[in-house]
């Protein structure tokens, strides 16, 4: 059996290894975001943003993990799936999660410029779609926001866009 707590240890692990993940993409100058995608308590997909390395627009963190564990389980349907990513998605990366039919999002810092899972938008929710993703924000949030505050920051002082 399992209690609220341990699901709230298990989220914060997650989120930790999505952090992790998210300072790789600082070696190629991108926006820090890390994502991970878990099955049976297993990471199936990882990804990081790689918009400038891989110069795609869509190469959000969400877009590679997700492809990622579709590849994993040979399946696009991701239905056992949790999501956890370090920055609230965008409406491109929650249309994708939505499409993926995953169980459950977790994130960790809210996005209100951009954000599509209850900042801005809430794609996740909408009730005209098939279907809606329960949705935990906040996780590890300071942290997650830290490490954005941080590369922005950075770049302000370097001057640049």
């Amino acid at each position: 059996m399992m209690f609220a707590g341990d699901a709230d240890e298990l989220d914060e692990r997650f989120m930790h290894e999505a952090l992790r993940l998210a300072e790789r993409a600082l070696d190629s100058a991108d926006v820090p975001v890390g994502a991970v995608v878990v099955r049976g308590g297993r990471v199936i997909g990882r990804g990081f943003n790689q918009r400038e390395k891989l110069q795609d627009p869509t190469a959000h963190a969400e877009m590679l993990a997700i492809t990622a564990a579709a590849a994993e389980v040979g399946h696009w349907r991701l239905e056992d799936c949790t999501l956890y990513v370090t920055l609230e998605p965008c409406a491109m990366c929650a249309g994708a999660i939505v499409l993926a039919r995953m169980k459950r999002l977790v994130y960790g810092a809210a996005d209100p410029k951009a954000g599509a899972c209850g900042s801005l938008y809430d794609i996740v929710a909408d009730p005209r779609l098939n279907h809606r993703v329960p949705t935990r924000a906040g996780v590890a949030a300071d942290e997650c926001a830290a490490l954005l505050r941080d590369f922005f920051r950075e770049r302000r002082a370097a001057g640049e866009k």
